[in-house]
């Protein structure tokens, strides 16, 4: 006798074991999840807010004319972002509470009791995430209002829509959210300045998160990475939060950019290829590149290095590439040791160019202080870092 086994309801993801999932997905509630549709290569795509942490009398929100630190009002503040609950600064300590008077709890024998918070809790809904489970406030299928108190608006400044999948094989790891675009959308409106009327060219967008961001400040955004399917997410991504443009401009064209290949593609019978405009504007005006996440494969890292180089010779303007990478620590059998291999290859390919003979270009290679504010809702671990490449005309 065959016994039937009921199929699983929609809302209830697994994962298989082949499988790579990001850290911003993983402790959001199955229940939680909005799947919107299913992309072309069918997998389900969900669709995620993500709130900017603005405060109410900031005048820094996307769009406005301004640089530098901002303050942010906290809703869920997640640990170690230094933001309180009355919206202050993020300063160092902000928010905590001295000893003094806090009454310390002492057990039998006279020891310091220290109350902790239990990893898991009852409540299956609980109205904050735990401490030691920080995520992106995500929609609740067909619900019209987003979580809290204020009713969701699609064209709010302070939200961003992202589609994404989740739990991909490891070659469409780029249709997740990742750490490293958070950190890098966090950079861009600190440094308002750097990105303020520019054109800036990401590498390896994904789902276009930091190129969404980029566009709240700068001119012109080229938005690329390959694949049709992925690609397309990204355009879809880009409308979705087109009311975040910086005034007066922030176009963000999404590109196909091969780092396998010398040259753009300018077939016209190609989706996403470049026009022969768009060519002759991106070497012409770009000074900022981007790059987030792309650092888990040596064969990559290398290509992306090379095009990387390549652009900057090609460009008429010294340029700047902001890199965000987290440092992954991995068993391996080969070393019977917990090692870090794709980030000790992203050092040395960092140093190799820093040390590349040229006659035109000198690379400077410096790291990034990950002590600016935190705008968005993710876990600022310190695996999480960001380096700077000026590449500029040797004298």
């Amino acid at each position: 006798m065959v016994q039937l086994v009921p199929a699983p309801a929609m809302d209830e993801i697994t994962f298989r074991s082949d499988t790579v999932l990001s850290d911003v997905h993983l402790y959001t509630p199955n229940h939680r999840h909005l799947m919107v549709r299913l992309n072309g290569v069918g997998q389900p795509v969900f669709l995620s807010q993500f709130k900017l942490l603005w405060s109410r009398d900031s005048q820094t929100e996307p769009g406005a004319e301004s640089g530098g630190h901002s303050h942010v009002h906290a809703e869920g503040t997640p640990p170690g972002s230094g933001c309180t609950d009355e919206g202050s600064s993020l300063s160092p300590g902000a928010g905590t509470t001295s000893q003094e008077g806090a009454g310390a709890q002492l057990d039998e024998d006279g020891d310091l009791d220290v109350e902790r918070r239990p990893r898991a809790t009852s409540d299956p809904d609980p109205a904050e995430p735990p401490r030691d489970k920080v995520q992106p406030v995500v929609l609740a299928q067909e619900e019209d209002d987003g979580p809290g108190d204020e009713a969701w608006d699609g064209s709010a400044l302070g939200v961003i829509r992202i589609e994404h999948t989740m739990a991909t094989p490891l070659e469409d790891v780029g249709k997740q959210v990742w750490r490293g675009a958070l950190l890098l959308a966090d950079y861009i409106l600190f440094r308002r300045d750097l990105f303020q009327g520019r054109t800036v060219l990401e590498l390896g967008a994904g789902t276009g998160l930091a190129s969404v961001v980029a566009a709240t400040v700068a001119r012109t955004v080229y938005c690329t990475d390959v694949g049709a399917d992925l690609l397309s997410m990204c355009q879809r991504n880009i409308a979705l939060n087109s009311h975040l443009a910086a005034p007066g401009g922030g176009t963000v064209k999404v590109k196909e950019l091969d780092w396998l290949k010398d040259d753009l593609c300018t077939d016209p019978e190609v989706p996403f290829s470049w026009s022969e405009e768009d060519v002759c504007d991106l070497y012409a005006h770009t000074t900022v590149l981007l790059a987030a996440e792309v650092f888990y494969d040596d064969d990559l890292t290398d290509a992306l290095f090379k095009t990387l180089s390549r652009l900057a010779h090609r460009f008429h303007n010294a340029c700047t590439a902001i890199l965000a990478v987290e440092k992954r620590l991995n068993f391996t059998l080969r070393h019977l040791d917990v090692t870090c291999e794709a980030y000790d290859h992203f050092r040395a390919s960092l140093q190799a160019l820093q040390r590349l003979p040229d006659s035109r270009l000198r690379f400077v290679v410096e790291p990034v202080e990950a002590s600016f504010p935190q705008l968005l809702l993710y876990e600022r671990i310190r695996q999480l870092e960001l380096w700077k490449i000026i590449a500029e005309p040797v004298t």
